[in-house]
């Protein structure tokens, strides 16, 4: 890889240990790794991704890519082997890592796999791998310690010095997964009897624990590090819900659904929320509750009652809720701080150090920043243009002169203030403009936003950001192959005062709001082609922009902007499970009907019944509205929205009280039509399925294999895995009702890879059913209950609504709960609720593995 031995790495560029592992067996072992790469101030990249039973191939690949080295523990399994690949996740990783140290770990086992014993001889003929033998996780540690330390001082890296964090990899717009915690960016100093006390109250039994300070204190910081150290207390996962995206108090329960995975909830958030976490033993943390204080009260309940989840909570107030254990963080300590001023220091300006001759002033910097992390962070970003000393008689003369102008704040909240301010009176009028005006976005932003809100040529919208990068009052960070900005809270918080006191406020907010208008509408036209791949992960970063941006043009009664924002963003609001929160915009624009355009209204009239459509069992009250839409959108020629609006008139017939087939039908076929005409594979491969449905419905069985065929044709010609998913899960029911079982398991098996790839659970949920009538007909009750028990819980978990009408599990459900097996089916059933789904996934794999199915792909 090119490596040139000779300089250190400053301390936000730490070394990246990538940790190649069976995920189970050796659970243990990993975490003991994991410690010891810690404590080397080193960065483990480790994966544990709860419903995937192997990580994507793309994303360790990506990921090995990045690392500076290769740590393998090996036992007795070999690991497991995804459809269609010839070796498991563990060779590949092998097979795929660079030209980096490699460190080879080897429990002794008397039960070894032969393939991993292939694999292992391949490895001791490595002349780059180092091999050696551990008897348990405690020898390990001390051996991994050891060798890590030994490479450190024989390699010292100078190729990649001032390379980006480790970019977070990118996530599918399906996906469902807990959203984990935060990759930190920096090393956590001088917090050491913090994080011992914090841990301690995580894992002795506190069910709500809070850590309260200032804003720029590192309250956030800690909790991530003792959320971390605290994980194996934990064995259902860790949620993190940042709220400082959340505007107001009544949207908090619905970050906590989403941090949870749970989309568009049929029935309350609230009791979503608490069926998701009965039964589980996991941490949820929430960063940032000062922002929506008054929703505490609910939050805490839904979280805690009732469930045997723990919360931990940073706030700069306390929350005043029963149970509540308070954890007040102060300041650094002088050394500690002055640490973290040269290491924030040497990330400026690589070739800083602390000698005699500065020693003095850098006590004096850390003595004026009262030992607030961001204080220190802001005030080290100046020494890529002043020395120690003038600084230090910069912050003697400002700081002063800036602290006086808020007594009514608390002392560390004045400091941090007024760091804020001088170091915003350093930049130039362009930067400082800008970094105002990126105030009003409430989560980040891509530099194409940036240049946007610069409202100037691009060479000089280019300089101001380098330069509020450089001043640390930005952050940068990649988000797959984009890169992503964020500001800290405490800085977001200023500026917004500042245009808000200037009367600049609403210019800034509508700027943002005309950006994502115009975004929108180019999104909107590459979403129907296969650039959809490159655009989805983008709104996912941009998703809580984009419901600030809506929020701001509804407040504001420009209602047909914020039609025109919603309509081209269907796609990314239907497959990323927001139709719901969309459809509340939908009968909000409804509400104000006589101020908007008929095109507006249309679109207002889709979005608000488009779901009741599908979840009313009396839907008689949408099919009129609907079908004045559709006339709307005719006489605007607008044959997308004609094709929309017709999909979902079929499904309102077929949720009738006596359904209507033959009009379904009717309508579906046009839809069809028109999205062929357009162009739009992706609207074909909606109504292609709906037809296919239809088909299936009717016992048309020839017919609906021939639609979800080519469903699955177009699919892998544009990449749509989502429906692709979906296709092979009805031809498994076909083959079922048609008693081809073998082929049926090859369909589900398709349907759960997919599903497991882009981590949509709710795919997950549907072909274990799947696998749950396989078994029941096959007579196997106990393994049938097993599949059927893990769905439900993924069901309840993610508060997956699927109208039970339209399920074709319910019948064989019915048969197998009234006949002799029952009580074996209950013990597979409660033996499946209780198990891990990597358990269960793994025995659906198994039922695949020996199908011979190769001519149907």
């Amino acid at each position: 890889m090119g490596r040139v031995a000779g300089v250190i790495r400053t301390p936000d560029q730490r070394l990246r240990v990538f940790v190649s592992s069976t995920l189970k067996e050796l659970a243990p072992e990993r975490r003991a790794v994991r410690a010891a790469i810690e404590r080397l101030a080193m960065a483990p990249v480790m994966f544990e991704l709860g419903a995937r039973p192997h990580p994507p191939r793309e994303l360790y690949r990506a990921y090995l890519e990045q690392s500076d080295i290769f740590v393998g523990i090996y036992w007795e399994q070999y690991g497991w082997i995804a459809p269609g690949e010839g070796v498991s996740g563990l060779e590949d990783e092998w097979n795929l890592a660079p030209g980096i140290p490699k460190l080879i770990y080897l429990k002794a086992g008397e039960h070894r796999d032969e393939r991993l014993d292939g694999l292992l001889a391949r490895i001791r003929d490595d002349d780059h791998a180092s091999y050696v033998a551990f008897t348990d996780a405690a020898e390990l540690t001390g051996l991994v310690t050891a060798d890590l330390a030994t490479l450190l001082a024989e390699r010292f890296d100078a190729a990649n010095l001032r390379r980006p964090a480790l970019a977070a990899p990118e996530v599918d717009v399906a996906s469902t997964q807990l959203i984990g915690l935060p990759s930190p960016r920096t090393t956590l100093r001088g917090r050491e009897q913090d994080l011992a006390r914090l841990t301690r109250l995580l894992t002795e039994g506190e069910r709500l624990v809070t850590v309260t300070g200032p804003g720029g204190i590192g309250k956030s910081r800690l909790a991530v590090a003792a959320a971390r150290a605290a994980e194996t207390s934990f064995p259902d996962g860790i949620a993190f819900v940042d709220l400082t995206r959340v505007g107001e108090a009544g949207r908090a329960m619905g970050a906590v659904a989403n941090a949870l995975g749970i989309r568009d909830a049929g029935h309350s958030l609230d009791e979503a929320v608490r069926v998701s976490l009965r039964e589980r033993r996991m941490l949820v943390l929430l960063d940032n509750v000062e922002h929506v204080v008054d929703a505490a009260p609910e939050l805490c309940a839904a979280l805690i009652d009732d469930s045997a989840a723990s919360l931990l909570a940073t706030s700069r107030i306390p929350l005043r809720v029963d149970g509540e254990a308070i954890m007040e963080l102060g300041p650094l300590q002088p050394a500690a701080a002055e640490q973290v001023f040269v290491e924030r220091a040497q990330a400026a300006k690589p070739d800083f150090q602390r000698t005699d001759a500065n020693a003095e002033a850098l006590t004096a910097i850390v003595a004026a920043l009262d030992g607030v992390p961001l204080a220190l962070e802001l005030a080290a970003a100046r020494l890529r243009v002043m020395t120690p000393g003038a600084l230090v008689e910069r912050l003697d003369h400002a700081l002063p002169l800036l602290a006086d102008g808020g007594r009514d704040l608390p002392e560390r909240q004045r400091t941090i203030r007024a760091t804020i301010e001088w170091s915003i009176r350093l930049l130039n009028d362009d930067a400082r403009r800008l970094l105002l005006r990126l105030g009003v976005f409430p989560t980040g932003f891509a530099l194409e936003a940036a240049v946007w809100m610069a409202q100037g040529d691009e060479t000089t919208a280019l300089d101001a950001v380098s330069a509020l990068v450089e001043g640390s009052l930005i952050r940068e960070r990649d988000h797959g192959q984009r890169t992503w900005y964020t500001m800290p809270v405490p800085i977001r918080e200023y500026v917004r005062q500042q245009l808000e006191g200037r009367g600049e406020l609403e210019e800034a907010r509508d700027l943002h709001a005309r950006f994502y208008v115009q975004l929108a509408g180019r999104a909107g036209r590459a979403l129907v082609t296969p650039e959809q791949r490159l655009w989805m992960p983008r709104l996912v970063d941009e998703r809580d922009e984009l419901r600030a941006a809506i929020d701001y043009l509804l407040q504001s009664h420009r209602l047909d902007d914020a039609a025109e924002l919603l309509w081209p963003l269907l796609w990314f609001w239907f497959m990323g499970g927001q139709l719901i929160e969309a459809s509340v915009w939908g009968t909000t624009l409804l509400a104000a009907e006589g101020s908007l355009s008929p095109r507006s209204s249309a679109i207002a009239t889709f979005y608000g019944h488009a779901l009741a459509s599908w979840q009313s069992f009396e839907p008689v009250r949408v099919l009129r509205p609907l079908a004045r839409a559709v006339k709307t959108f005719r006489r605007e020629g607008d044959r997308f929205g004609q094709a929309l609006v017709l999909i979902t008139l079929a499904t309102a017939r077929l949720t009738k009280r006596f359904p209507d087939y033959i009009g379904a039908v009717r309508d579906a076929r046009k839809s069809y039509a028109l999205m062929e005409q357009i162009g739009d594979p992706f609207g074909q491969n909606i109504a292609g399925t709906t037809l296919g449905f239809l088909a299936l419905l009717r016992r048309d069985f020839a017919g609906a294999r021939r639609r979800f065929e080519e469903v699955i044709v177009r699919c892998r010609e544009i990449d749509d895995r989502l429906f692709e998913g979906i296709a092979h899960y009805h031809l498994g029911w076909i083959d079922v009702q048609t008693g081809n079982l073998g082929q049926a398991k090859y369909r589900f098996g398709e349907q759960l890879r997919v599903s497991t790839d882009i981590g949509a659970e709710e795919g997950l949920a549907f072909s274990l059913e799947g696998f749950f009538a396989i078994a029941a007909q096959e007579d196997d009750a106990e393994r049938a209950g097993r599949f059927f028990g893990a769905a439900e819980v993924l069901r309840e978990r993610k508060a997956l609504f699927w109208n039970r009408r339209f399920a074709f599990h319910t019948k064989t459900l019915q048969e197998i709960r009234g006949g002799s097996d029952a009580a074996l089916f209950e013990v597979g059933r409660l033996d499946g609720r209780n198990a891990d789904l990597d358990d269960v996934v793994a025995l659906a794999f198994s039922m695949v593995r020996g199908t011979q199915l190769a001519a149907l792909t």
